[in-house]
């Protein structure tokens, strides 16, 4: 399997499907829209393909992976990085976009939605191994109870998961 990190990182294995997704209707979009008017011409063709692109740029997920000490979010246009062995805050926002907010001791920030942690257990584990060198350094000073339950959650799907794949629930 490749990776698109660094040896021993770990990736969102769920994007390259979301990001399909993406592009298949974003060109979707473009080829059906105008294409069965029969009204295609080169300069309608070019206003199609640019409304694409910005159709995908919206839909595309970001890119979310962990190694040792760190987590990185990238997005079309930027890449942010934090130090997860470095925390100094962590924040969930509920609601209908639900979503962490990550900050190190560098003042570096990402936001992420937790969903991607509990679908993927190694981006969770490299994140939970980062908070507990933070907590062992005394620099998470604030959120380590979001993580803590986020945890328990996670643990909590997996779990029924495994039982319901037993067939034993």
């Amino acid at each position: 399997m490749r990776r698109s990190g660094p040896a021993g990182s770990a990736d969102d294995r769920h994007w390259r499907g979301s990001a399909r997704l993406a592009v298949s209707c974003a060109l979707l979009f473009c080829l059906l829209v105008d294409w069965d008017a029969g009204s295609l011409t080169p300069l309608r063709a070019l206003l199609w393909m640019t409304l694409s692109a910005a159709v995908c740029a919206v839909l595309l997920p970001p890119r979310v992976s962990a190694g040792p000490g760190w987590l990185a979010v990238r997005t079309p246009w930027r890449r942010h990085l934090v130090r997860t062995d470095a925390l100094a805050a962590v924040r969930q926002y509920e609601g209908p976009s639900s979503h962490l907010v990550l900050r190190d001791v560098h003042g570096h920030r990402l936001e992420l939605d937790p969903r991607i942690l509990a679908a993927d257990p190694l981006l969770w584990h490299e994140l939970d191994t980062g908070v507990r060198r933070s907590l062992e350094r005394g620099t998470l000073r604030q959120g380590a109870d979001v993580l803590d339950r986020l945890g328990h959650r996670i643990d909590d799907e997996t779990v029924r998961a495994v039982l319901r794949a037993s067939g034993l629930s």
